[in-house]
């Protein structure tokens, strides 16, 4: 490789954050490679076809809160970025019919006056603090320790914004944010089924249950989009795929070189400094930087390597708490399923099986004795009503996240795939009856599954909990939240990074500017 072909920036992964980086410094002017150990860039953002025909986003299948920063930077649309649906309803299923369908502060269905009034009050508040949580999301977090004039200025900055919440909502933020989202819910709500949605939207991806600590946070984390004005849950045309494909278009575009089936085996380095990066073939190739967007602990531990860090560096990385919980389904139908009571208008919104915040309590209980719930919670999509290239005519494509599926699973995931998947289908059934005689194929992704495909450990979708010691400054883990590490010229891309998970591309960008800064700096 002659210097003329040596790249600026290596990439290791072409997940979504991993080419939002790319695209980033690629318009800085650099060059960067993009090294991914599949045949297709994405990683867990991403579509695949289960069965001949039908077609479905691979792991995450909602978009909740892509920035609209990204999408105009990287002129997304142009690049293919399309939806098939936006601003979805959530119906919380009810078995007898009467659901409750939500959709930002409104709610229709089986809903008394009051609870309608109260959660209206609730909605009222968390947009207050979610519009808080968003203002952090789009610069690296301040450091507490040996901080610089903008350090301190972005900790003044966040502390007027909650001051300008006011004295009553800023005791109010205090308070929650120091209990669990059970007891916030409990004091305002009386409809079991109303909590128990909004229970599974504060702990699905997590090891956590509604009687968890941070789960408020997480509460606000997943609807942190609407903050900056995304229409979500939205469903991508042709699947989660063409989010991934339309960034890695726009980053080729801007002169990034994308390799497939590339699998980086270790990162190189000397005296505390980036060399470069050797793959699985033995190829070597030298950079003075290299960007993981692999989680911290297969970055630390198994691509570097422990012995090149400090001890307590390397203890604080092999701490991270990152309990995979979470399973994913596909069905593949030959025809639309019905939903007991459920209106046609509602067949193609976010469904939701959760019944109340004890049924959410109880489906946590067997994760904590690494056991799947025997009734576990569910969120699905039918994105085959909104788009219609997912699956042949007249048929459609079930795509569900599954929860509690601890990875670490007692009696080992090769033997309790099939039953566990037959216990999800089953439950599905009590809500839509009949459904099981129009299933022509059928998947499921375990946590192991999920580890092995996309490469997160321990199949932890976010890559570490989203939890207040392992959020902002404290992400991945203190001395690790601004992007660099203590080897110079290695920096971390992914979700295990500052602001977190979900496809937000956030953390790409983030990285991106962090590299670009001390470059110039």
């Amino acid at each position: 490789m002659t210097d003329s072909e040596r790249p600026d920036a290596v990439i290791i992964g072409a997940g979504h954050n991993g080419l939002v980086s790319a695209a980033y410094l690629a318009r800085s002017g650099m060059r960067v490679l993009v090294l991914e150990a599949s045949s297709k860039v994405g990683g867990a953002a991403s579509t695949c076809e289960f069965h001949p025909g039908f077609r479905v986003s691979d792991c995450a299948h909602l978009l909740y809160a892509l920035h609209p920063t990204i999408v105009k930077d990287l002129a997304l649309s142009k690049h293919g970025l399309a939806y098939a649906a936006e601003n979805l309803g959530t119906v919380c299923l009810s078995t007898d019919g009467s659901h409750i369908v939500i959709r930002g502060s409104d709610l229709r269905g089986n809903i008394s006056a009051k609870d309608a009034v109260s959660f209206a009050d609730f909605h009222s508040l968390t947009t207050k603090l979610t519009r808080i949580l968003g203002s952090t999301l789009m610069h690296q977090p301040p450091r507490l320790m040996n901080s610089t004039y903008h350090d301190k200025l972005s900790l003044l900055k966040l502390g007027w914004r909650i001051r300008r919440l006011g004295a009553r909502d800023m005791r109010e933020l205090l308070r929650i944010g120091s209990i669990n989202i059970h007891d916030v819910l409990e004091e305002r709500l009386d409809s079991t089924l109303l909590k128990g949605g909004l229970g599974l939207d504060s702990v699905l991806g997590s090891h956590t249950g509604p009687r968890s600590p941070n789960t408020v946070l997480a509460y606000l984390y997943r609807h942190v989009g609407e903050s900056f004005g995304v229409r979500g849950p939205a469903i991508a045309l042709g699947g989660m795929g063409t989010v991934s494909q339309a960034i890695a278009s726009s980053a080729i575009a801007s002169g990034v070189e994308i390799r497939t089936d590339r699998r980086v085996e270790q990162i190189l380095a000397d005296a505390g400094r980036i060399t470069g990066v050797r793959l699985q073939d033995g190829e070597e190739i030298s950079t003075d930087r290299v960007l993981s967007n692999a989680d911290p602990k297969t970055t630390f531990a198994d691509l570097l390597g422990y012995p090149l860090l400090d001890t307590e560096f390397a203890r604080r990385a092999h701490n991270i708490r990152m309990k995979g919980n979470t399973a994913k389904l596909h069905l593949a139908l030959d025809q639309l399923p019905q939903f007991t009571g459920l209106a046609d208008t509602d067949i193609g919104e976010r469904l939701l099986i959760a019944p109340s915040l004890d049924y959410v309590e109880r489906a946590f209980n067997h994760a904590k004795y690494k056991e799947y719930s025997e009734k576990p919670i569910v969120e699905m999509c039918i994105p085959s009503v909104h788009d219609a290239s997912l699956a042949p005519a007249g048929k459609h494509v079930l795509s569900a996240v599954v929860q509690y599926a601890p990875h670490s699973l007692d009696k080992g995931w090769s033997q309790s795939n099939e039953q566990f998947k037959g216990l999800v289908i089953d439950l599905i059934e009590t809500f839509a009856p009949g459904i099981r005689q129009h299933i022509l194929a059928s998947e499921l992704l375990s946590p192991l599954d999920i580890e092995s495909r996309f490469g997160a450990t321990n199949g932890h979708w976010h890559h570490g909990e989203l939890a207040l010691d392992q959020f902002l400054m404290l992400r991945p883990f203190p001395g690790m939240s601004q992007y660099a590490t203590p080897i110079a010229g290695l920096y971390l891309c992914s979700a295990g990074s500052h602001p977190g998970g979900n496809i937000m591309g956030v953390v790409g960008r983030n990285c991106a500017r962090a590299v670009i800064a001390r470059d110039a700096g």
